[in-house]
This record gives C-alpha cells, structure tokens and sequence, in this order.
C-alpha cells in the first residue's frame, strides 16, 4: 500500500488554527510524526481562502521538507496553484488533483498533463467530470479510461496514475462501495498498472462512529485493488486494518510487516 498522509491540511482545524498562527514547530512535527509511521508521500493542503493560498502553500512546504526528505502530495483544486508549488520542491511528488472538470473549456488534465509529461510527477486523477461525480461502476469507470487515455497521449505511463473513483457517501447511497470497487475491477482489467487511491473519509459523512466504517472500507477496497490511501498514518486503529488486511491478503509472507509494526507500536499501543 502507497500511504499518503493527510495531516497538513487546512480542511483540519487543529491544522489550520496552526497554519493561521503560522507555528511552525506543529507543522514540522506533523510531517516528522507521518513520516516515521510509514507515509511515503505527504500530503499538503492550504485549505485557505484563494487569494493567501499560493503564500500558504509556499511557508507550508518549506517547513515540511525541511522536517522530512518523502515527498510531497501537493494538493489544490486550482491547477494554477499546483503548477506554481511544483517549482518549489526538490523532488517530484504527486499532484492531487486532476480531473475532467472544465473552465473556460480547458478542463484540469488539459492544463496538467502537458506540464508533467517529460517528469518523474504522478497525479491523483478524479472521476469527476462537468456533469459533477458518476455514481455508477460504468460511469466511473468510463472517466478514468479518458483521463488515462488523455495521459498516455502526452507519454504519461500508467504507474504515475493515481486513480480516484471518488467513493460517494454511504448515508446517501447505499451501493456506494459496491460501485466503487465494481470500478476498481473494470479499470484495472484494462489499465492493469495504474495506482488507486481514495480519502478514506469520504464515505462515512454523516454516519456516527466513522472510524468503523472508515477501517472497514479500507480493508475491502484493498481486497478489490486499492493500492494507495490518503489517509492518517498516526490512527492506530488504519495502520493496524491496513497491515492485517495486507497479511490476510497473502502479502506479507510470514506476517512480518505485521509483526514488526506490532513490536515498533505502530498499531497496538
């Protein structure tokens, strides 16, 4: 599993009060804490208001790449944003996110594609569209083979695809998973080496104890074909779903991960 960890981001409000009181010691101390509990990629988010982003952003991966040497998911809805906070970091990372949503008749893998096409950058990609985000396993899908077909044509290879069915919430629609992991299988048919990913969040809005459904999905999302998560590497109760989902799965030959993610007290404690 390809951990993205989801702690710098303004849409948290222990995140954000830090963030708007710019300290610096939460923030490198977030970043340390997801990277020794196994994120390879860390996520940030402003979660601001548009016209301080691109500032927020700027403070935020300095303070994180100097508490860590992962790379960084940079994550805004504005491709502007992510084509400017690409110049300010070391290594390539992730951009998250690209989608088919269209302004001013250009939609978002129009503008990203062709300004990573040549790098090491991956792209989370959403099956979100102008008609906003396909319920159905076909629908979806059908939107994720556009956005892998557009990719290629720019020499974008398919493991640089993180591929987000965008999970629709349980409390609204009963068949969510099912169609989410139905997509899974049909895109993975055709497309076998791009990545899925998910926020594990998603699903649960509104639901009490979310925690139990969140743990839940994962494990069954990782049965269909998930292979990534953003997701909070610190939650005891994810890492130690993810592990044994893993070890259960057959992936972990002897339980060892498991084990020794025990005895590290990753999960357990």
């Amino acid at each position: 599993m390809i951990v993205i960890g989801e702690k710098i981001n303004g849409f948290i409000p222990k995140t954000l009060a830090a963030i708007e009181s710019r300290d610096e010691n939460y923030i490198k101390e977030i970043a340390a804490a997801q990277d020794q509990n196994g994120a390879d990629f860390i996520d940030i988010c402003a979660g601001v208001a548009t016209e301080i982003e691109l500032e927020t952003m700027e403070w935020l991966i300095d303070l994180v790449q100097g508490a860590t040497s992962k790379p960084l998911c940079l994550d805004s809805s504005s491709p502007a944003i992510l084509l400017e906070t690409m110049k300010m970091v070391s290594k390539p990372g992730v951009l998250n996110s690209v989608s088919l949503e269209e302004e001013d008749g250009l939609s978002k893998c129009d503008v990203i594609f062709p300004a990573i096409a040549g790098t090491g950058w991956k792209v989370v990609a959403l099956t979100v569209d102008t008609t906003g985000i396909p319920e159905s396993s076909e629908d979806k899908a059908a939107a994720a083979g556009k956005m892998i077909d557009q990719a290629a044509s720019f020499g974008i290879e398919q493991d640089r695809l993180f591929i987000d069915l965008v999970v629709t919430t349980l409390a609204t629609k009963q068949d969510s998973l099912q169609n989410f992991t139905d997509a899974i299988k049909i895109v993975h048919a055709k497309y076998p080496e791009v990545h899925f990913t998910s926020g594990l969040s998603n699903i649960s809005y509104g639901m009490p104890f979310r925690k139990s459904i969140n743990t839940q999905f994962l494990a069954l999302a990782m049965q269909a074909g998930m292979d990534s998560a953003i997701m909070d590497p610190l939650s005891s109760d994810m890492q130690a779903t993810l592990y044994a989902t893993n070890a259960l799965l057959g992936r972990d030959e002897y339980c060892m991960e498991y084990l020794q993610a025990y005895r590290d007290g990753i999960f357990g404690r």
